[in-house]
């Protein structure tokens, strides 16, 4: 009892372990925390919740809520984290061949695909896209949003030069498409948190009206007949 479980499908390949029970228990604990917090940020707002009243919310101790999250701010991001970490990974995934700026749209087309049932495990979907509402309502969490987009940005830049062969501290395409791409993101983002409709679906749409504005001037390829990968040339 407790230990990992391993199934076999009908196709021979071992499915992942199942984790544990004392695993399964904490990731429930965790993901009552995660509930708790977002429902009452986008309930009462950010600043007037304390972890007291996530932890009393989540029927656990003050003492419990920190074996988890080093504070409020990690656990108001803890599933957003989750979202990019598997959007970059989306970007990794792409054909080669794609121009930068498509890679990273239907990497991001992608990743909206797959990952809410992954955000489903965690939290309903409907209120993790309510707390980018708070976001941008609330001073803090939009600092905190803001540098972590600018880390984001610079990790995203990084995979983009690799996929092309180019240095990225020689070359500065890379991380001007990206910052491109985040300054339509950013933008879309604070329409649709001002907008009446807080889905998914209306999102997508206004994203993709935007970067339908600057793909023609950045989606085409960059590499050169005289570009070879990892020689860090090929400036436009």
């Amino acid at each position: 009892m407790g230990r990992a479980d391993t199934t076999t499908p009908a196709n021979g390949v071992p499915s992942p372990p199942r984790p544990g029970l004392r695993e399964r228990k904490k990731r429930r604990t965790r993901d009552a925390l995660l509930r708790a917090a977002l429902r009452l940020f986008a309930e009462q707002g950010y600043e007037r919740t304390t972890v007291d009243d996530i932890a009393e919310a989540a029927d656990v101790s003050q003492r419990t809520f920190f074996r988890y999250f080093g504070g409020k701010e990690e656990a108001a991001f803890f599933v957003s984290r989750m979202a990019e970490g598997h959007f970059v990974e989306a970007v990794r995934r792409r054909p080669p061949g794609e121009a930068p700026l498509d890679a990273l749209r239907l990497a991001l087309c992608e990743s909206w695909d797959t990952i809410g049932d992954s955000i489903g495990q965690l939290v309903p979907l409907d209120l993790h896209m309510r707390f980018y509402r708070v976001i941008e309502s609330t001073p803090a969490l939009l600092a905190a949003h803001l540098r972590r987009a600018n880390e984001l940005e610079e990790e995203l830049a990084r995979v983009i030069a690799g996929r092309e062969g180019l240095d990225v501290d020689t070359d500065p395409r890379p991380r001007v498409v990206v910052a491109v791409f985040g300054a339509v993101m950013r933008v879309t983002e604070r329409i649709w948190s001002a907008g009446d409709d807080a889905g998914l679906p209306a999102l997508r749409d206004l994203t993709a009206a935007y970067l339908d504005q600057v793909e023609p001037a950045l989606s085409g390829p960059w590499r050169t007949d005289a570009d070879t990968p990892g020689n860090g040339r090929g400036t436009p």
